[in-house]
């Protein structure tokens, strides 16, 4: 029981963290497991391969560049839907890589979940610090989801209970948070649109 649970931890919060920022997790977890640090349950080992934690880190330094530029930024979120979304669904899948595949198939649809609402939220709040004229929002913005990210991979290897506690949360404020996010985009956006045509 308690390796299920502790499974479900690294699953859950390996997903939830590549909603955020995909490549700054897989160096983390990575290097962790690399050096010994970590012990990724399943298939999750493979993140502590040379190649793939070069990679990731490479793909991260791009991403801290792009991240710090609200025109880019916009573009770099938009294609990486299609990247940390499905990314955050193989992650959950492959730490239950030694379970029955109808746990494997669930933690893939939960993992994607997972991922799809952090990146939204992250998506729908730097939208919101974009549309500000001062450039410093955005940039401290993409620092705190950095460090975010770096953190929790940490908590990941180490307390993975403590991290579906911490996705727990995020769930259950998102889900109250969510409408009113989206009701200050409308208004913002409206604005917006006043402005340029009025």
């Amino acid at each position: 029981m308690a390796d299920w649970v502790s499974t479900l931890g690294v699953a859950m919060g390996s997903a939830w963290v590549s909603g955020i920022n995909l490549y700054a997790t897989i160096a983390t977890l990575g290097l962790l497991e690399r050096f010994g640090l970590a012990h990724l349950p399943g298939d999750l080992g493979f993140v502590g391969k040379w190649w793939v934690i070069l990679l990731a880190c490479a793909l991260y330094l791009v991403e801290f560049v792009a991240d710090k530029v609200p025109a880019v930024y916009s573009v770099w979120d938009a294609v990486h839907t299609f990247i940390r979304v499905p990314a955050g669904a193989v992650l959950a899948s492959a730490a239950f890589a030694h379970f029955d595949p109808a746990v494997r198939i669930a933690a893939l649809l939960l993992g994607g979940g997972v991922a799809l609402g952090s990146h939204g939220t992250k998506a729908a709040t730097r939208i919101g610090a974009n549309l500000s004229p001062e450039p410093f929002s955005n940039i401290v913005l993409s620092f705190v989801e950095d460090l975010v990210a770096i953190g929790c991979s940490f908590v990941i290897a180490s307390h993975p209970v403590v991290m579906i506690a911490i996705v727990a949360a995020f769930l259950c404020v998102i889900a109250w948070l969510f409408p009113k996010i989206l009701r200050t985009l409308r208004g913002s956006l409206k604005g917006a649109y006043r402005k340029c045509y009025t």
